[in-house]
């Protein structure tokens, strides 16, 4: 199935959606200065900013194409996504724009193991950001658990993109950790200010982007039944 432009735009979306969500974000930021406060120079805290968001972008990238690969194998997966899953993305999308919204919340338990996993990479030093970014990534939190499971893969199964709309979701996860990560190794001073602004920014994004799953989602729903053409 062709790859649409809007397909790639919506999967980079998600991917920059997840990235500056609170608690990704918080992380993120953590990470790279945890890891960049033992290495030293400002040229190190940028490999290791690059190796951190390589492992978060390859995470999300061999998840999503496992995922997809194995629904795709399936022999009913045509028939399958032309009726029941047809029917199921409308409340899909509504679920993931309530949980978008704030109205409910869920619990993922990734913290416990991203945490674990930070001893081990202050042992490691720079190298250990890639392996620290692959856990991080995996340890979900309720928004990007909605985003990735909710939104990228069954927008890339329907599209039959095992590789590229994952990949492209793991590129706009890693652009915020980027700049951040640049930020720190030249010691910026109004870091706290920028961090207030993106969270700014991400309140009324991810508002906006619940509201806009919420009506596409009981449009699809009514259209699944026949009641809206």
């Amino acid at each position: 199935m062709e790859i649409t432009g809007l397909a790639l735009v919506s999967a980079l979306w998600l991917g920059l959606l997840t990235s500056i969500s609170p608690c990704p974000l918080a992380t993120n930021i953590a990470a790279v200065s945890f890891v960049g406060s033992r290495v030293g120079s400002p040229r190190r805290v940028l490999l290791a900013g690059a190796l951190y968001t390589a492992g978060r972008s390859l995470a999300y990238l061999v998840l999503g194409a496992t995922a997809v690969w194995g629904l795709m194998s399936l022999v009913e997966v045509s028939s399958f996504l032309q009726g029941p899953a047809h029917k199921a993305l409308g409340p899909l999308m509504i679920a993931v724009g309530l949980l978008l919204l704030g109205v409910f919340t869920l619990d993922v338990g990734g913290g416990r193991l991203a945490a674990s996993m930070q001893g081990r990479a202050e042992r490691w030093g720079v190298w250990g950001a890639l392996p620290l970014g692959v856990v991080f990534a995996l340890a979900f939190c309720p928004v990007s658990a909605g985003l990735f499971f909710g939104s990228l893969l069954p927008l890339a199964l329907s599209r039959r993109s095992p590789l590229l709309l994952p990949g492209v979701y793991g590129l706009g996860t890693a652009i915020p950790v980027v700049i951040f990560a640049v930020l720190i190794a030249l010691g910026v001073s109004w870091l706290g200010r920028a961090f207030e602004k993106v969270t700014t920014f991400e309140l009324w994004a991810r508002r906006t982007t619940g509201a806009v799953f919420v009506v596409v989602g009981v449009y699809e729903t009514l259209r699944s039944f026949g009641v809206a053409g």
